[in-house]
């Protein structure tokens, strides 16, 4: 896999989101208003100190989260699923370029081929939980599993499932199978981005590999693990750096990047994991660096970057109340979530 590998930082703190597109003059007013319809990050600190969940219910009454009191775990998922595949429909519709459509659908296609190729290593039955949103239907994954007819799959789908079988077998190890889809999903994204003409793909691609590989980085450290071929290429930060990292004591971290827009995130999870054994506050910080990156979008009068802005932030923002409606489920400390708690939202 041969990708691009700039020899510096190319952007100071946020990457090049392209130009603007008249076609979705519409699509774009349509997500302006409904971004305005997004509960602000108060509100989900009141949610985070509610002292029971109860009470949390009751503060989501006005809002499209609105369950009940009495409701399960179970029913907390099922409703939560439900604004997703409502939100992913409107991304759908508004959506004018059907590559792109296409390269968002796939995130479900490579996590059925994670949970089938699971499955077929270890011998267990392949079942019937695909999520159904992928470009590939979920029935016809099933199926091209159950008979192994794997050149149905497109290209991209085929090498995952030849580099996860490969890497498992080499130690037999359940963990290559992750890493090596990992892998091929990245490349795919930043090729398919690059063919399709979105810079702002191009760009969010490039910036998850970074924010992946800084997360992999510390928990290497953590573990004491000396596994370089964690770290994904074809990011903004060439990988020889996430790879020096690992020799580097967790003091140092933060002026080893020094020269990319990764300072203060490092600086500040580092603080907080030495005091207190916790990837919380690095977690938070690369989901606040990323939608801090999708909100540049708004300078832009129309254009498919704020339509696909919107899906990102709002399935960050599903999976923020499944955090906090789960946390107060379970009697976890208010504290710990708010902790966690982005500071991107509003």
């Amino acid at each position: 896999m041969n990708y691009p590998q700039p020899a510096v930082i190319d952007f100071f703190s946020d990457p090049p989101i392209g130009p603007e597109d008249w076609r979705y003059a519409f699509a774009t007013g349509k997500v302006r208003v409904l971004e305005t319809q997004m509960p602000d990050r108060a509100l989900l600190a009141e949610l985070a100190g509610a002292d029971r969940f109860e009470a949390a219910a009751e503060m989501l009454s006005g809002t499209e989260y609105s369950l009940s009191p009495k409701s399960d775990s179970g029913q907390i998922e099922a409703m939560l699923l439900e604004r997703r595949s409502e939100v992913r429909r409107l991304f759908v519709d508004l959506m004018q370029d059907e590559a792109i459509v296409r390269m968002f659908r796939a995130r479900e296609d490579f996590t059925n081929m994670r949970l089938a190729v699971r499955r077929v290593v270890t011998d267990k039955p392949l079942g019937t939980d695909y999520s159904t949103e992928g470009a590939i239907p979920a029935e016809e994954f099933e199926e091209i599993f159950e008979q192994e007819l794997y050149e149905r799959f497109p290209d991209y789908l085929q090498e995952a499932v030849e580099a996860a079988v490969l890497g498992y077998y080499e130690n037999k190890d359940i963990r290559q199978i992750d890493y090596a889809i990992d892998r091929v999903e990245a490349h795919w994204r930043i090729e398919q981005s690059m063919r399709a003409g979105s810079v702002f793909c191009v760009s969010l691609n490039r910036l998850r590999i970074d924010l992946h590989n800084l997360r992999t980085l510390m928990r290497l450290k953590f573990a004491e693990r000396e596994e370089p071929f964690h770290f994904l290429a074809g990011g903004f930060v060439e990988t020889d750096k996430f790879v020096q990292g690992l020799d580097h004591n967790y003091d140092s971290l933060a002026p080893l990047f020094y020269a990319t827009p990764y300072y203060d995130l490092i600086d500040n999870g580092v603080r907080y994991f030495k005091d207190r054994q916790s990837f919380l506050n690095l977690e938070r910080g690369c989901e606040d660096f990323l939608m801090g990156f999708l909100k540049t979008t708004r300078t832009l009068a129309s254009g498919p970057q704020p339509v696909m802005a919107y899906l990102l932030m709002k399935e960050a923002e599903i999976r923020t109340v499944r955090m906090l409606l789960v946390g107060r489920k379970n009697g976890l400390a208010g504290s710990l979530l708010l902790d966690r708690l982005g500071t991107w939202m509003g």
